[in-house]
């Protein structure tokens, strides 16, 4: 079975390299514009990649600097955005004409070499060499887990300039085969926990991470524009703010969207038949940074999969959120101290066994748990309900099942089993 991960990579880039990763994520967003300009010509919208890439190919290499592979990654880019709005049309949902500025650029591996420790980008005047910024490799994260695998092939990566740093979001794959228990049980049940947050949009109990970073930008810029035109007070500035938002909400509906579909996949290629989040009600006061606009991005989130989940079969479920965050998900000891600062988003270490994984993936992982034992409780214990982990399942009675290949090169296999007396995960 394919699976793919998408690992977040912070870069160390010096001055003059910077200024040409500028430049080329410019002349990227004029060239990807300039195909969705010349798609959205006509009544009938053109999605086939071959032809825009026939009829818009010439024109883009005359004018800008982009070497012929990033010419052909803004034109993929433009293409799918189009395909995407096309495709909610079909739905009956409101789509604009897709518009780019987010400071985000495609790589492939013929326009860049991704090494262990950096990488080397195209540019507009030759390529840069850009050092990773990596945390300890001895903390479980996506990196220690994907990247230093050599079971997963990086496959490409986008360019991210946010908060005055450049990140790259590698993107990997592996033939990684998975075996559930009982297989031969047709009332098996294996959920997917979900955390969602401000600066992961969505974090699974298999690990996979989906940044909020671009919608949070997105937000920022659209309330600026917004507190602009309500300053003039006139007409034509009210109509102006009508539009924005009709961009702005399809804008944020296609990133959802997108999000919704990758994650029923996720749940779908592990074989889960729950996906299983935290409950939305009162989300902003147990956020403090959350706002208003989070609060309804999770929730139209929320809808997305439900609707997207049930065509596969899968059910969504929510369950209490209390001390989900504050919860070792390996030993079980719950601690508010867990989670050292309110600003440090990312932060969970155990005080009790010192386990210390990406916060929001220890989330994820206890809200899976919480609904095995809630179902568990409600089938009478008879049906196998597991949950699915990053290397494996693990079940109410404390049985872990691993993958195929007993874990993941470059991290410890998680064998974590159930305390029956509290219902606590305890390590082996």
């Amino acid at each position: 079975m394919e699976v793919r991960r998408t690992v977040p990579v912070k870069l160390d880039v010096a001055d003059s390299d910077a200024d040409l990763l500028h430049e080329t994520i410019s002349e990227f967003l004029w060239a990807a514009n300039y195909v969705v300009d010349h798609a959205w010509q006509g009544e009938y919208k053109t999605t086939s990649k071959a032809e825009l890439q026939r009829e818009t190919y010439d024109d883009v290499r005359a004018e800008t600097r982009l070497q012929a592979n990033l010419v052909q990654n803004a034109r993929n880019k433009a293409a799918d955005a189009v395909q995407g709005v096309v495709a909610r049309w079909k739905h009956g949902d409101y789509a604009g004409k897709p518009h780019f500025t987010a400071s985000t650029l495609v790589y492939d591996k013929r326009c860049a070499t991704f090494n262990d420790d950096h990488a080397t980008l195209s540019t507009v005047e030759g390529r840069i060499t850009a050092e990773y910024v990596l945390p300890d490799e001895n903390r479980e994260t996506p990196h220690s887990e994907y990247l230093f695998d050599d079971d997963y092939e990086v496959t490409g990566a986008e360019l991210h300039y946010r908060n005055d740093e450049f990140y790259l979001h590698v993107r990997t794959k592996a033939d990684v085969e998975f075996e559930t228990a009982d297989e031969g049980n047709d009332e098996h049940s294996t959920v997917l926990g979900v955390d969602l947050g401000i600066e992961n949009v969505a974090v699974t109990s298999t690990g996979t991470f989906w940044n909020g970073s671009e919608l949070n930008h997105w937000h920022c810029e659209f309330e600026k524009r917004r507190g602009s035109l309500q300053q003039r007070g006139t007409r034509a500035a009210h109509e102006t703010i009508q539009s924005v938002g009709r961009t702005e909400t399809g804008r944020y509906d296609h990133f959802l969207h997108s999000v919704s579909k990758e994650l029923v996949a996720e749940a779908s290629e592990h074989d889960c038949d729950v996906i299983a989040f935290e409950n939305l009600t009162g989300i902003r006061e147990r956020m403090p940074r959350a706002k208003k606009f989070h609060a309804w991005a999770f929730r139209r989130l929320f809808e997305y999969i439900e609707y997207k989940a049930e065509v596969e079969g899968i059910s969504v479920e929510q369950v209490s959120p209390a001390y989900t965050s504050q919860r070792c998900s390996k030993c079980g000891f719950t601690h508010k101290n867990n989670r050292p600062t309110s600003d440090g988003q990312d932060v969970f270490e155990c005080l009790k066994c010192g386990y210390s994984p990406h916060a929001d993936y220890n989330a994820a992982k206890n809200i899976g748990l919480k609904h095995l034992r809630s179902a568990q409780t409600s089938s009478g214990g008879g049906a196998p309900v597991n949950m699915r982990l990053n290397r494996g399942t693990l079940n109410v009675n404390g049985e872990y099942e691993p993958a195929a290949d007993g874990g993941q090169n470059g991290s410890p296999c998680e064998s974590p089993t159930l305390n029956e007396a509290n219902g606590d995960a305890v390590s082996e």
